[in-house]
Formats: C-alpha cells, structure tokens, sequence
C-alpha cells in the first residue's frame, strides 16, 4: 500500500453491478422493505434516544426481521444507519422535519452485508450481482462499508474506502501566470515571458467588418449579404486567419454566405 502523510482519506469507488433477472425483483422488494424499515427506525431512534447499539438493538432488531422481513445482517445495518441518521439529525441546531428516505438504497457492512469476489458482488441474504463496471485503481486499499442504490434502472455499489493521506508537496518556485487581451505574461522573480494575442488584431478586422456591413447595408436590403464584391472585401479584412482561430469573432461564415438568412 502507498505511504503518505500523516491521516487517512476516504475514497468512495462505484461498481456498477446488477442482479440476475429472476433475483431483479426480490432485490428491489428487499430495498423497498429496507427503505420502510428504516424510516420506521429512525423515528424510533429520536423517540426513545436509542443513540448506542446495544439500545437500538433491543428496541429495533425483532421488529426489522419479524415485521419487515430483513434478513438478520440487513437488519443490524437498517439500525446502525438509523442511529448515524438520528445523530446528524439531533446534532443540527436548525434542523426541520424528521429526516424521512425515499429511495431505494441498503448501507451494507463489509463482510457481513456484502462481499466483492471475483466479477460478483455477495449480498446478505442470498443475492448475487454481477460486477459490469469497476474502477480496478483502488483495490490495493481494503473495502469498508458499502452503499447499494437503485436510480434510473441502474443499481450500483458505492464502495468506501480509506487510503493514506500523501505526503505534502513542497515547491520548487513560484511561477506567476498573466492573461489579458493584449498579452500572456509568464514568468518570476528571474525570467519573464511575453506571448503576443491576436486579440487586438481580430477587434481591428471585426470594427472594419462592421463599417463596412453598416455602408452597404439597410433594415430591407443586406447588400454586404449578396453581393460577391463587398464579400470579398469582408474575407480580405482577415488576411491571417485570425477570425477563425479566434472562434468566429467578426461574424460566423454562415452569416456570409448569399444563401443564409440573416443573423
């Protein structure tokens, strides 16, 4: 594992999975009595303060598996992210109405509520997903705690993990960097580079352009439009190419072509 500075980051991987067709249907019923179980905790948790696990444990944990059918490591998962959603509640001097869920996600403990193996995805309870798309980066760093979400008919696995913090970077020097119209400005305390724009040039032609636009023309009749001579007149004010290379700026070449409507 890579070394680093001192303290950890937490990195979040997603795996995209998703379940065999004839399990489809039982994982989305499980999520559905995941997410109803554990708005039902969180209420619970507030009402009785039941903060620590062994407290939401004797509250919750026979209700989760006999009234919602959560598989016995789903349910002690249900009550663990209920007391974390319960402190962040309490802990919030402005906080509204009772936090409520309403998608569907599971908070799976590794090991016990998930297991990676291979090009599958072990679920508590019996289900099996197939690993379609995995960020393969990380996997030097172990997996901790893990999230499964359905959204827009996908399902994916949000994977949490902690990998060292790296060590702190120190400077060879100090280069300062200056953008404007005129000029790009490069440089420090011992060496200065200058970058000419095309910028003041391209203002020029479109200012010509326009002149020139003004004298031929009237509200009924663009005679800078359709006739070949002032056309041309037009493309020879940008002799260097600088309106194309500056993103059209006099006028787009639609714009100039007899058959286009005007712009």
């Amino acid at each position: 594992m890579p070394s680093g500075g001192e303290g950890e980051l937490t990195l979040t991987v997603r795996v995209r999975v998703s379940p065999e067709p004839e399990q489809q249907q039982a994982l989305l019923g499980l999520m559905r009595r995941y997410r109803d179980a554990l708005n039902y905790s969180v209420r619970a948790v507030i009402a009785n303060r039941a903060l620590s696990l062994g407290k939401a444990h004797k509250l919750l944990y026979k209700d989760l598996k006999e009234r919602y059918g959560l598989p016995s490591r789903v349910a002690q998962d249900c009550y663990r992210e209920a007391i974390a959603i319960a402190k962040s509640w309490l802990r919030n001097p402005r906080r509204g109405d009772m936090p409520t869920v309403k998608g569907l996600r599971m908070w799976l403990t590794h090991e016990y509520g998930y297991r990676v193996k291979g090009d599958h995805v072990e679920l508590a309870g019996g289900h099996r997903l197939r690993v379609i798309g995995y960020d393969r980066r990380y996997d030097d760093f172990p997996n901790r705690e893990a999230r499964l979400v359905f959204r827009e008919g996908e399902f994916a696995l949000y994977i949490f993990k902690r990998a060292p913090r790296p060590a702190k970077y120190a400077p060879k020097g100090v280069l300062a960097v200056d953008v404007n119209e005129g000029q790009i400005v490069v440089g420090n305390s011992g060496v200065e580079q200058r970058i000419e724009t095309p910028v003041e040039r391209a203002l020029r032609y479109r200012r010509l352009a326009e002149r020139l636009q003004e004298k031929y023309s009237s509200p009924k009749y663009r005679a800078w439009l359709r006739r070949s001579g002032i056309r041309r007149a037009d493309n020879q004010l940008d002799p260097a190419g600088v309106r194309g290379a500056w993103g059209g700026i006099i006028s787009p070449p639609a714009c100039r072509r007899p058959s286009a409507p005007p712009c």
